[in-house]
């Protein structure tokens, strides 16, 4: 669905309207104008941000840009119930902002399963807090997009999780990549120290009003099991503007090292390729892998950070590292897992080296365990519907993990669907004698076939840059 029928006073609702003030060409030229003064000097503080982002223009595209369905934070606000007086609603909110009437509220924090078992936690701010700042965020990205470096894919506008998995398998076979180093951040968005942060962000950022609200936002805490907890340290994952301060963060602890130490202690080649607080580094010298492995560590240290034991490692991987490990008996090499799929070196028909990706087994795992658990929620609605809701969930399966190479995994999770929901029809009634055969008939009508929906990483690469 896509909203409510009826606003909550019981009045006929009517779908906000979109065509206001968005996408207006004196936003765009105001953006535009951020963006060149940015990019003109890298050491530019910019001293007057704070009344783009509280312009009415501004905060209809920001609350157009937020999702219809989101949760609502502590104050029930919905993204619908906002709109039914919105144009009144966000002249008063811009009202506040300019006389600095604005205050920030407490996250709801809500924990979700995570793949390994554990539990992510989850903030929702409330609708006002969503708009504020993604406006904020959609004014300081025309500073932040000119300093951001290349290998920098995660929560930025125009990339996405694709495109980085597309540069690190062609870095991989195009440069003389043998060790690679697979690396993610403990616990990072609870880490992130507020001190450290705020001299990133006036790093360029002198309006002082920009910075005070960030602080807080920073400040504001979370509001779990009815309980108000202030955060001496760390940013809620779920808030708008939550990624960009993470990517701002490692910055300056990170990507601007990480390019430095190549460009000056790499004695070879070295490929980087990060999203959001993981990272993978390729490196042509062992030697040069363990440096850098061993002043990460402590450069980690020094901001607060620590690289997770269990999935941080190092090893042997790119075109010669099948070779080199049969010249000393130690098998085939060695795999990785990178936003989802598991990395494995392979060889072409022609018999060149390749990298192939295939859907991690736990991703796939936890996904056949969620549907389990849909399924039997659903279990006494009509087939067909049930059809057509699976059918949803395997087109946006194969669009994220229709890679070249990985057909297998896509089809072997569709027969997974198919038991499942075989299963599901049978435990409807203890009569019900649903076969194979009509399944499949089922599934021959509903569920869409295993696709490649995205074309080769080089391709990709050449149409983009």
């Amino acid at each position: 669905m896509d909203g409510p029928k009826r606003a909550r006073s019981g009045k006929p609702w009517t779908q906000p309207r979109s065509d206001t003030y968005s996408c207006s060409s004196d936003l765009q030229n105001a953006r535009e104008r951020i963006r060149q003064a940015a990019s003109r000097d890298k050491g530019l503080q910019l001293t007057s941000l704070w009344h783009h982002v509280y312009a009415v223009e501004n905060l209809h595209e920001a609350y157009f840009g937020l999702r219809r369905d989101a949760a609502p934070g502590m104050d029930g606000e919905t993204w619908w119930h906002y709109g039914e007086d919105l144009e009144a609603n966000l002249q008063d909110l811009s009202d506040r902002l300019a006389r600095g009437a604005y205050r920030a509220k407490p996250v709801l924090r809500v924990h979700i399963p995570k793949g390994d078992g554990g539990q992510r936690p989850i903030g929702i701010p409330v609708l006002e807090d969503k708009i504020v700042q993604r406006a904020a965020v959609d004014v300081l990205n025309c500073i932040y997009e000119t300093d951001f470096v290349g290998f920098s894919y995660g929560f930025r506008p125009g990339r996405g999780a694709h495109d980085a998995l597309d540069a690190l398998t062609v870095g991989i076979k195009t440069r003389n990549v043998s060790w690679v180093l697979d690396a993610d951040i403990c616990g990072f968005f609870d880490a992130i120290d507020h001190g450290y942060l705020i001299k990133f962000i006036e790093h360029r950022i002198a309006d002082k009003r920009v910075v005070r609200h960030i602080k807080k936002w920073l400040n504001a805490g979370v509001l779990e099991d009815g309980n108000r907890v202030y955060m001496e340290e760390g940013t809620p994952q779920g808030g708008s503007i939550s990624p960009l301060l993470a990517n701002v963060y490692l910055h300056y602890v990170f990507d601007l090292w990480a390019d430095q130490w190549r460009r000056k202690q790499g004695r070879g080649d070295v490929i980087i390729v990060r999203y959001a607080d993981d990272f993978v580094v390729g490196f042509q010298n062992r030697a040069d892998a363990d440096d850098f492995l061993a002043e990460l560590q402590e450069r980690m240290r020094s901001f607060n950070l620590k690289l997770h034991p269990g999935k941080t490692r190092l090893l042997e991987f790119g075109r010669f590292a099948a070779s080199n490990r049969k010249g000393r008996g130690d098998g085939k090499p060695e795999t990785f897992d990178f936003l989802g799929f598991t990395h494995i070196c392979g060889k072409t028909r022609k018999g060149r080296f390749t990298v192939r990706r295939k859907t991690m087994r736990k991703r796939m795992q936890g996904k056949l365990r969620e549907l389990k658990r849909e399924l039997w929620r659903r279990m006494h609605l009509p087939v067909r519907a049930v059809g057509q809701w699976l059918r949803t969930v395997l087109l946006g399966y194969y669009r994220y993990y229709g890679v070249p190479y990985n057909i297998r995994s896509l089809s072997a999770f569709r027969y997974q669907v198919i038991r499942l929901w075989l299963q599901t029809l049978r435990r409807r009634s203890q009569r019900d004698r649903t076969t194979w055969s009509r399944i499949y008939r089922l599934a021959e009508q509903c569920l869409p076939l295993p696709r490649i929906m995205h074309p080769f990483p080089e391709q990709r690469l050449r149409v983009t840059t």
